[in-house]
């Protein structure tokens, strides 16, 4: 198959096109060895070492994130923290990077705790004003500028062109964070970005059964080169069978993707007026704060993930909002997102003191479900949590 020509959608649905030469297998084995033998000249030929930089499980994943985003290079992580933390940890003490104040909350306590007392300058900002971020840049002295767009759990969107330049005139790495958009609606890597992370436990898998993360670079750089240091050095690679459960996931994930873009646009179009519900949270939505730029840099929707504010009952909106969560059947009580399955959690509770969440918020994670079912089962259970 050339990766050049073929279609996303083909890429994916045939994890490249690749076979295993010896048994002319279309579905991958399993590598699970973890050393490799060498040469009768003491060289290794062959390219691997140590499982932990050079398993051959990683191989045909790596290769089709990569042309999936349209990057030079991939590298697969243990989880998607692992990934994300690796871009910071291959930065310098005394560096200075900026993150949005909107963004996956296990990443910013990680920031503003391990990252802060390493030595890393971070300061958090409003990632969606290209002004807030332009005052931010310290020239010569901001080394990595890191987004989320879509950003949990508001959704709220950053253009990636506009802060792709400002950060590189100031001198500074672009990364964003692409779990929600997915290679399917947005190639950040295209729109100026210098790297793209991907927890990829979420989307990429899909189906709720595996911890993985992913980096895609634009160039192969010396930045590049350090990130992959960290992840041979501090361990953080995934498993020969998690590789394989992730290059399975893959083959569907256009499929998956769409589907629950469709449902999350129909889901979100509908309780938008609802008169249980104070503010639905989508990018899709054209009154939506950053309606404009998600339509300019994602194409064929925009994700299958949104929130929803509830009004108050008796007992306020965010009793209310934790009774609707109770009272649903087929949205799961559960964190995470991106699977089979639709997911709603009140996200205020799982995050804590300093959230951005409005104590009223549900998270939805619309699953591929029938639409007509899962809106069905919202409206009931607004209705119970009301009466």
């Amino acid at each position: 198959m050339d990766a050049k020509t073929a279609r996303p959608e083909t890429l994916a649905a045939q994890a490249m096109g690749w076979i295993d030469e010896r048994t002319r297998a279309i579905t991958p084995p399993i590598h699970v060895s973890s050393t490799y033998l060498r040469d009768e000249d003491n060289q290794y030929r062959s390219g691997r070492v140590y499982a932990r930089a050079d398993n051959p499980a990683f191989d045909q994943a790596e290769a089709l994130l990569c042309a999936l985003e349209q990057g030079a290079q991939a590298a697969l992580f243990a989880s998607g923290m692992a990934a994300a933390t690796a871009v910071f940890q291959a930065l310098a003490p005394g560096d200075h990077v900026l993150a949005p104040k909107v963004m996956y909350w296990s990443l910013r306590n990680w920031l503003m705790t391990f990252a802060t007392s390493w030595g890393l300058q971070v300061e958090l900002i409003d990632m969606t004003d290209p002004a807030v971020v332009q005052a931010a840049v310290r020239p010569g002295k901001t080394k990595l500028v890191w987004i989320e767009t879509p950003a949990n759990p508001l959704w709220t969107v950053t253009d990636i062109a506009a802060t792709a330049d400002i950060a590189h005139r100031a001198g500074a790495v672009l990364a964003v964070d692409s779990t929600v958009a997915t290679p399917v609606l947005s190639q950040p890597l295209a729109l100026g970005a210098d790297l793209v992370m991907h927890a990829a436990t979420k989307y990429l898998n899909g189906h709720s059964d595996l911890i993985a993360g992913a980096l895609v670079t634009r160039e192969d750089n010396e930045l590049w080169q350090r990130i992959r240091k960290v992840r041979a050095q501090i361990g953080g690679t995934l498993g020969s069978f998690e590789s394989w459960l992730l290059l399975r996931g893959m083959r569907t994930l256009h499929l998956r993707v769409r589907a629950a873009t469709q449902s999350a646009q129909r889901i979100a179009e509908h309780f938008a007026q609802h008169p249980q519900v104070a503010a639905v949270l989508y990018p899709g939505l054209p009154g939506a704060p950053g309606h404009a730029v998600a339509a300019r840099q994602m194409h064929g929707g925009f994700g299958g993930m949104m929130s929803i504010r509830v009004k108050g009952g008796p007992s306020g909106g965010e009793a209310a909002a934790i009774a609707v969560a109770a009272h649903t059947g087929l949205w799961k009580r559960a964190t995470s997102l991106g699977g089979t399955e639709s997911l709603i959690e009140h996200r205020a509770s799982v995050e804590g003191a300093g959230t951005p969440a409005p104590a009223d918020l549900l998270r939805l994670s619309v699953g591929i479900e029938s639409v007509d079912d899962l809106i069905a089962d919202l409206e009931q259970a607004l209705d119970r949590a009301h009466r």
